[in-house]
């Protein structure tokens, strides 16, 4: 069995400001740049699945050379492969985009079993690699996996995060699934892994390495999509007040009084 992680180069939201129009898109937006949060739980999951069910583990990312840092992420974490798909003509895509060319290269690395992506990335914030791979591969697509629960030759068998509950799914192979943080906690790099990292090759796939890849459908001319900024939602403000009183009674009818009159009650 082979497990695919998609994962993506992402500000570092700790460090985030704000990011002009004029910058989004940009090799430099001014920030440390980390692999995804959300794709971590899908490299852990991946190295998890290889220890119970064997297999063979890859990571790849559609970036600039920047986008490495993000597969040296995943090396040291233990995955076995990394690839880097990155071109001119790949510059600008969209999601839907981002996934026409994942998916061919997905092809191209060939003999898959599960795809895993996390639940989206902390930019974009939209969410389609996941099912925008499954239209394009043609496969079953799972979103909100929290427990992988079996795996065979044909199926897997997971449970899903909802509102409601959680809910038991099986689906046939080959499959992409979208996983919750709920799933795992995921490892830190030891020093072996980090030092494998920094010396292991990183394959470039280009476009003329795709002979499946219809050019109309990447690049920043068929892009339907743009988000031209980046920042964090305004701080939070409020104030603290000591309820004063002579007695605990008086304290909790103040407190009544003032949360009537601020019609929280």
């Amino acid at each position: 069995m082979k497990f695919i992680v998609c994962v993506k180069l992402t500000p570092d939201t700790e460090q985030l400001a704000e990011v002009r129009a004029e910058d989004v898109g940009s090799d430099d937006l001014g920030v440390t740049m980390v692999l995804n949060p959300w794709d971590e739980f899908a490299v852990e999951e991946a190295l998890q699945l290889q220890e119970r069910f064997e297999g063979e583990t890859a990571v790849v990312t559609l970036g600039s050379a920047d986008a490495t840092e993000a597969l040296k992420r995943a090396v040291a974490m233990g995955i076995e492969e990394a690839f880097l798909l990155s071109d001119p003509a790949f510059d600008g895509s969209d999601a839907w985009g981002t996934t026409h060319v994942l998916a061919q290269a997905i092809r191209k690395i060939g003999d898959y079993s599960l795809i895993l992506t996390g639940r989206q990335s902390v930019d974009g914030n939209s969410g389609l690699i996941g099912p925008g791979l499954a239209t394009s591969l043609g496969v079953p697509f799972v979103a909100q996996v929290a427990k992988i629960v079996d795996l065979t030759e044909e199926t897997v068998t997971v449970k899903r995060s909802l509102d409601e509950g959680m809910q038991t799914v099986r689906v046939k192979l080959p499959a992409v699934l979208s996983v919750s943080k709920e799933i795992n906690e995921p490892r830190y790099p030891n020093f072996m892994g980090i030092r494998k990292a920094s010396k292991m090759q990183y394959p470039v796939i280009k476009a003329k390495d795709l002979p499946g890849l219809n050019k109309a459908q990447i690049g920043e001319g068929a892009a339907l999509v743009k988000w031209t900024s980046l920042r964090k939602p305004p701080a939070r403000t409020g104030k603290c007040e000591f309820i004063a009183g002579a007695t605990v009674a008086d304290q909790a009818a103040a407190l009544a009084d003032k949360l009537i009159a601020e019609k929280v009650i």
